[in-house]
């Protein structure tokens, strides 16, 4: 496992198994993801309603690597799924972003007529503009009920999983299902950086309790995007493949869960 190690995803798509994550970025978007891909992230996760797709683009663009070395993923907003723009909403995001594809498109929620809209994602990543679809935020009853109405199994879910949020009933669907599974929150808003249990491993590797976890869900085969704005922790953040959690230091940290969410539950949102 190395900074360019890739998970391949159903549609036989490859992607890099680190992202940076760009929610909340606000200004410091454009510098963050230009920080994030000089030490080696080419990976970039945002969102429609993040408001900083733009930034994200010029970003990408200013940067001078090649588009096709990128990994971008975007989501698809709750209010276009409801209002069925699930194609207008997607040109929007290519135009924001200057690209002519998205390598990953996401329903954001599960609101309602998210079948449709995943109906709808499904021709248009047969028309090239979505290279790889998937869902976020979809519990395991979201799933089943996803895959009872569509033709092609979604290629990630991306949930909330941190040390103390472990929705294992979720995260065994979807791996039985070869669905490959993000991580947003992975440090649980900064929660789980100071769980005894977990600053022993750090001292012991001598790296950050962040470090410690993110290696912990890579070895969990979970593809993680942390986010920051800070240089030295965009660096810090990729920098977990010059050592390995043992099996027993992965037992302990699969012990913390408390089902204990930072975010909103998929199952009780209302927006």
């Amino acid at each position: 496992m190395n900074i360019n190690t890739k998970v391949k995803l159903c549609c036989c798509q490859k992607m890099p198994i680190v992202a940076l994550g760009v929610w909340q970025s606000g200004k410091d978007t454009k510098q963050a993801v230009l920080d994030a891909l000089k030490a080696g992230y080419r990976h970039i996760d945002t969102a429609a309603c993040y408001g900083n797709e733009e930034a994200v683009g010029m970003a990408i663009k200013e940067s001078g690597i090649p588009r096709e070395e990128i990994f971008i993923t975007t989501k698809l907003w709750n209010d276009d799924i409801r209002k069925h723009r699930t194609k207008e909403a997607l040109q929007e995001s290519l135009r924001r972003l200057q690209v002519d594809y998205v390598d990953l498109y996401l329903i954001h929620w599960p609101v309602e007529g998210y079948i449709d809209a995943y109906l709808e994602m499904e021709k248009l990543k047969e028309a090239g503009l979505i290279k790889s679809i998937g869902v976020s935020n979809f519990r395991k009853s979201h799933l089943q009920n996803l895959l009872a109405n569509v033709h092609k199994i979604p290629s990630v879910n991306q949930i909330e999983i941190n040390p103390q949020m472990q929705d294992e009933e979720t995260i065994e669907f979807c791996q039985e299902n070869k669905i490959v599974l993000e991580a947003w929150s992975p440090l649980g808003s900064g929660a789980c950086l100071h769980i005894p249990a977990i600053e022993m491993i750090a001292k012991k590797y001598h790296k950050s309790s962040a470090q410690i976890i993110l290696r912990w869900l890579l070895q969990r085969h979970i593809v993680v995007l942390p986010k920051s704005i800070h240089k030295d922790r965009i660096e810090e953040n990729i920098d977990l493949f010059d050592f390995e959690l043992t099996d027993e230091e992965m037992s302990l940290m699969n012990a913390l869960n408390q089902n204990k969410r930072t975010g909103p539950d998929p199952d009780d949102f209302d927006f």
